[in-house]
């Protein structure tokens, strides 16, 4: 794996979103109130497994009628990842190859569907502050070392429906309950 090219965020708060495989509805409600906090990026963790997910990230958007920057990666579920990449890029979805690498002044994150063992070993040669992923469908925020791991849960196959969101500048995590 080649060294990680880290891309500044446009501001300190990540909201972070994992597993929604196809519920285009919960997706909404989950955008809609990541954009309630106002959040700077949106990342998404993988396992989307539908256009109409795809469409919902794109047209996340903030109060005041701006759109939120949305970085994504596929999951193991994600089939269709080619036509699903085709229709993220049109909407102006930034689509990443496996992991995405992210640096708030000298804040590091890491972003992967946690399926790949490699992004994780990848992150810690790395020495990320953060390591974000989906896959498990369940909720973590553990410190491994210097790094602190967190799975914002899911929109799917789970006991509860969440997101979660990031401050880079404060540590802090919030975890969101998506009501059905």
């Amino acid at each position: 794996m080649t060294k990680p090219m880290f891309i500044e965020t446009p501001g300190p708060l990540i909201g972070l979103l994992s597993d929604p495989h196809g519920h285009a509805g919960r997706t909404r409600r989950a955008c809609a109130l990541l954009a309630e906090r106002e959040i700077d990026l949106l990342l998404g963790l993988g396992d989307f497994c539908a256009e109409d997910v795809i469409e919902e990230l794109g047209s996340a958007g903030r109060s005041d009628g701006g759109r939120i920057p949305v970085r994504i990666v596929f999951g193991n579920m994600d089939i269709d990842s080619e036509g699903c990449a085709r229709l993220a890029k049109h909407l102006g979805v930034i689509v990443e190859d496996g992991a995405s690498w992210l640096r708030y002044g000298e804040t590091t994150l890491m972003g992967h569907h946690g399926h790949l063992g490699e992004f994780e070993r990848a992150a810690m040669g790395a020495g990320v502050d953060y390591l974000c992923h989906g896959h498990s469908h369940q909720m973590r925020d553990e410190q491994v070392g210097s790094t602190r791991f967190i799975n914002p849960g899911a929109l799917s196959r789970a006991s509860a429906y969440t997101v979660a969101t990031l401050n880079l500048q404060t540590d802090r995590l919030e975890f969101i309950d998506i009501d059905e």
